[in-house]
């Protein structure tokens, strides 16, 4: 009996050593668990180490690491122990719902010998492999729930114990405190990078460069800063009812680079109107272009106004594919603050531009000015001798040449006095004025004629000709000019606009055949009709000296 006795003790013990043996064993283990998860800083890579570190130390068969986001959903899904095959097997990844859905709601470790037992199960998605025992456990960073480790299927068909609960819980705990460093890290990089960027574009703006390069520099070096796959500068369309991007950089930038996007409703046009930065954590919740949710696969997205509120220029987009993690609230001020630049930018661009506009409007000025009041008063006065030396000549000739002399002076002087009325014109760059019009339409007909027709325009045309009078002008000349190509047979064109008491008057003759003798054409019908239209008059008829002179002419007031 005694030596039966000691045989147990002896057994006992055995048992109990190697019990310690293997707790030994595996607090050692959980020890260089803890040292390899925080031996790397790349937040990716410590997540896919607390995951596979996970699974070796409890020996499960798969695991996952799911990282929570806004409105308790899963952003992010990290699995280990699925091969590529079995992965493209899978419908869909969590949601977030069921089980996984209460480890969300209910933070707290969680120990199932069969999952589907449970009766917040939901089952699992198509192409998913079975999977029975599972243990969950929160990862917190700093009393903050990043996510949750899921473990399932333990290797020789049996359930998880306390001990590996204790283990995973322990693992959790120092990988909150390595996931905590890993996005220290990345902010103090994002910083630098943020700096280093704002240097680049002081530079840029302050040397006077562009706003496309600026913005492109700008666009780009946020893609980096926050870690996107693409970014897009939208800016608003003249009627401030839709944002279209000018600027794209990145994954698929060629196929999004002029899309537009209604600002009513749409992300961009919550961060536009409200003169804040707003973010999803999935493409598909925002109604953004399809040509960019295509190229990110539905992944989170931001949008981050250029401008403080009220002064808003346009929008800054980034997105990310899909499984990516959101951009984060730390980002998202970086982001807006660095955008402010944006706005600088496109207000110096602009600023520049009135400032090249008001110089090029003073030089105009002045050299109306000074065509005014020396050029014209210098041959005023040369037509004036002139004129008097005309009753000393008793050569009819010479006379004659004189007052030649004298009415090319005084046609000149209204030249220079209709060039005047035009460089004190304002011109608008998105609508060409009536003169410049004028001018594409003779010169447009020289290939046509075979010479240039020659052209006079006098008169305020581009400040006193209303838009619907000038159209008609222009459809006048235009049909008077192909007359003279089709029919007239002219070595010679001249054309003559000009403004007088209040009528518009366009004169055009030429050198030609003449008038046809064989009644007017449906073309010279209507333009008798355009003038009548408008209370003016239409008279073609034939020069004395060979050709045709038509001439239109309209009471500027209706």
């Amino acid at each position: 009996m005694p030596q039966m006795r000691l045989d147990e003790l002896l057994s006992e013990l055995q048992v109990r050593l190697e019990a310690v043996l293997a707790t030994r064993d595996r607090v050692h283990a959980l020890l260089d668990a803890v040292v390899s998860v925080g031996g790397d800083l790349d937040l990716e890579t410590v997540l896919r180490r607390i995951v596979e570190t996970a699974t070796r130390l409890v020996d499960a068969s798969y695991g996952a690491l799911g990282v929570v986001g806004q409105e308790s959903t899963l952003v992010q899904f990290v699995p280990v122990g699925l091969s590529e095959a079995e992965i493209a097997r899978i419908e869909h990844w969590p949601h977030g719902l069921g089980l996984l859905g209460l480890l969300i709601k209910e933070p707290k470790p969680l120990r199932l010998a069969h999952i589907s037992d449970h009766p917040e199960s939901y089952g699992f998605p198509p192409g998913h492999p079975p999977m029975g025992s599972f243990l969950g456990v929160p990862v917190r960073v700093r009393d903050e729930v990043f996510g949750n480790l899921y473990l399932t299927e333990k290797r020789g068909g049996g359930e998880f114990d306390e001990e590996d609960q204790a283990i995973v819980i322990a693992l959790a705990t120092a990988a909150g405190v390595a996931i905590e460093n890993a996005r220290l890290y990345e902010e103090t990089r994002r910083r630098e990078t943020w700096l280093t960027a704002s240097s680049q574009i002081s530079t840029s703006l302050l040397s006077g460069a562009g706003s496309d390069e600026v913005l492109t520099l700008m666009a780009r070096r946020a893609r980096g800063m926050a870690d996107a796959d693409v970014v897009a500068m939208l800016l608003p369309d003249e009627a401030g009812a839709r944002l279209r991007v000018v600027i794209a950089d990145g994954l698929a930038a060629d196929q999004i680079t002029h899309a537009e996007v209604e600002i009513a409703g749409s992300l961009g046009g919550r961060a536009f109107a409200a003169g804040e930065p707003c973010m999803v954590d999935n493409l598909d919740e925002s109604d953004l272009p399809s040509v960019l949710a295509g190229p990110c696969s539905a992944g989170p997205a931001a949008a981050i106004p250029l401008g403080a509120v009220g002064a808003v220029r346009g929008v800054l987009i980034l997105a990310k594919r899909s499984g990516r993690v959101p951009f984060s609230q730390a980002e998202l001020r970086m982001l807006h603050a660095f955008a402010g630049q944006a706005a600088v930018a496109l207000e110096l661009a602009e600023r520049r531009a009135d400032a090249e506009r008001l110089s090029l409007l003073e030089d105009r000025d002045r050299i109306a000015k000074d065509l005014h009041d020396v050029v014209i008063q210098r041959l005023f006065a040369i037509a004036m001798t002139l004129m008097s030396v005309v009753r000393l000549v008793d050569r009819p000739e010479a006379s004659s040449r004189l007052q030649g002399a004298i009415d090319e002076l005084d046609e000149t002087i209204r030249q220079i006095r209709s060039t005047i009325f035009a460089l004190q014109t304002p011109r608008d760059t998105a609508s060409p004025s009536l003169r410049t019009r004028i001018v594409e339409l003779v010169e447009d007909a020289r290939g046509h004629l075979g010479f240039m027709p020659g052209l006079k325009l006098e008169g305020q045309l581009d400040n006193q000709v209303p838009p619907e009078i000038a159209e008609h002008l222009l459809a006048v000349l235009r049909e008077a000019l192909s007359n003279a190509v089709r029919h007239a047979k002219a070595f010679r064109v001249e054309v003559t606009a000009i403004t007088h008491d209040g009528v518009l008057s366009l004169i055009v003759e030429d050198d030609g055949v003449g008038p046809a003798k064989d009644g007017r054409r449906s073309g010279l019908r209507n333009l008798e009709e355009r003038a009548t239209s408008l209370g003016g008059t239409f008279e073609l008829s034939a020069r004395e000296a060979g050709g045709t002179r038509l001439c239109w002419s309209v009471p500027l007031r209706q």
